[in-house]
């Protein structure tokens, strides 16, 4: 989770939403990345997405039943849909959203029954810390 706030820390220093992920596999972190929606003027360049692609060509796979999907905010429905079409084995986020959060605030994507593919999902971790850049994030902009 480290990594994964230290991209949301880069986000938040260059105008992003500070939102970062990580991925890991066997304990070794194989791909990072942060929000770069406004760098890229395209609302679909989340932290998992990207972080999702750069491990899936890291590891010259498209299936990610191994990693750990570390992010600093529970993902939305976008990124829960890439999160189980990956087949991300586990994902541990910190904050929760209660705006649009799928792995148990606004829904549960991430588990739910009828999917053929359903990650382990811890919340919470670092909460704190997650939640407090955010909040700093969107009190500067108010």
């Amino acid at each position: 989770m480290e990594a994964a706030l230290a991209e949301a820390r880069r986000a938040h220093d260059s105008g992003e939403v500070p939102v970062g992920a990580a991925v890991a596999v066997g304990g070794q972190v194989v791909s990072h990345a942060h929000n770069e929606t406004v760098a890229r003027r395209d609302l679909t360049q989340h932290a998992e997405l990207l972080v999702i692609q750069r491990a899936m060509a890291v590891l010259a796979s498209d299936r990610l039943d191994d990693a750990t999907l570390y992010v600093t905010l529970e993902p939305c429905a976008q990124c829960a849909g890439a999160i189980v079409l990956a087949r991300v084995g586990r994902v541990v986020f910190g904050a929760y959203d209660p705006k649009a959060g799928m792995a148990g605030s606004v829904g549960d994507l991430l588990r739910h029954p009828k999917l053929n593919r359903r990650p382990e999902v811890m919340g919470g971790v670092m909460e704190t810390a997650c939640g407090e850049l955010l909040r700093e994030f969107f009190e500067a902009r108010r």
